[in-house]
């Protein structure tokens, strides 16, 4: 099975009626990097899964997925939407846990990779302490996969020219219901750079890419492939694979002479 036929197999029996249609590039993509660094069996880790979408197809290649989600996007606590994806994770064999408070139900050094995908932007804090942890439970010479939005691509670009927001629409951020579920800081490519750095990972992929292509209109799809060929800055997303070592260790305080340093360069922050 590749990547296209397991996307289609999980399609028909995912819960949701049209709720993959418009991110095909994105299961290709993922499922397609995963299989470039793994071999079948291996372990995979999808922290912030949501319904389980691409964790099925991942899981539909041959590959042992966990998934961890707290679920309680809107949309998630509708009727009995939460019941519907864990019923669907244990039906495509996913080793699903529901998120509850802070702490994570896996062993140290289980995983052959460890995949965020369109999480850490919705992060209201640092991903520091949080990466870190997710980390330690990744395999000696394991991965770390994540692929979030791109907060400078040509459609964000154009819409601040035009005195528009390249933030979340406005109106989704003022109506939403208690507590803010939204992006909070998307990443350009220099981020996920110095995130590897700050992790002390291996970079071993850093590159943008088309996740979101089938969301545009098919007359302007070529004229976006085209641009985004010239300037491949401006494509949807960035796709980050970095690798660990034998020897890694968490690395979550800095030292107050380098804390020191950096706040001192947006801050009136001295030591």
């Amino acid at each position: 099975m590749n990547s296209q036929e397991a996307q289609e197999y999980v399609q028909k029996k995912f819960p949701f009626q049209g709720y993959m249609d418009g991110t095909i590039g994105s299961y290709n993509n993922i499922a397609q990097t995963v299989q470039k660094y793994l071999k079948i069996g291996d372990k995979i880790l999808d922290f912030g899964s949501g319904p389980c979408d691409k964790t099925a197809v991942v899981q539909a290649l041959g590959f042992k997925c966990s998934a961890y989600d707290d679920l309680s996007d809107d949309w998630h606590k509708l009727e009995n939407n939460r019941d519907k994806i864990m019923q669907f994770a244990k039906e495509s064999g996913i080793d699903f846990k529901l998120a509850s408070g802070d702490y994570l139900p896996f062993e140290k050094n289980s995983f052959d990779m460890v995949m965020l995908h369109d999480v850490i932007e919705h992060l209201h804090d640092s991903p520091r302490d949080l990466l870190n942890d997710l980390v330690e439970l990744i395999k000696p010479n394991g991965y770390l996969f994540i692929t979030v939005p791109n907060a400078v691509n040509i459609r964000k670009r154009i819409s601040v020219i035009c005195g528009k927001t390249n933030l979340p629409p406005f109106d989704s951020y003022y109506w939403y219901p208690g507590h803010w579920r939204g992006h909070i800081r998307e990443y350009v490519k220099d981020d996920l750079f110095q995130l590897a750095k700050f992790l002390n990972l291996e970079i071993m992929e850093l590159r943008s890419c088309h996740l979101m292509l089938e969301v545009l209109p098919r007359m302007i799809r070529p004229i976006y492939i085209f641009l985004s060929s010239l300037f491949p800055g401006w494509k949807d997303s960035w796709l980050l694979v970095a690798k660990t070592t034998s020897d890694w260790i968490p690395k979550k305080i800095l030292g107050k002479n380098e804390y020191a340093k950096i706040m001192g360069k947006t801050t009136r922050y001295k030591n």
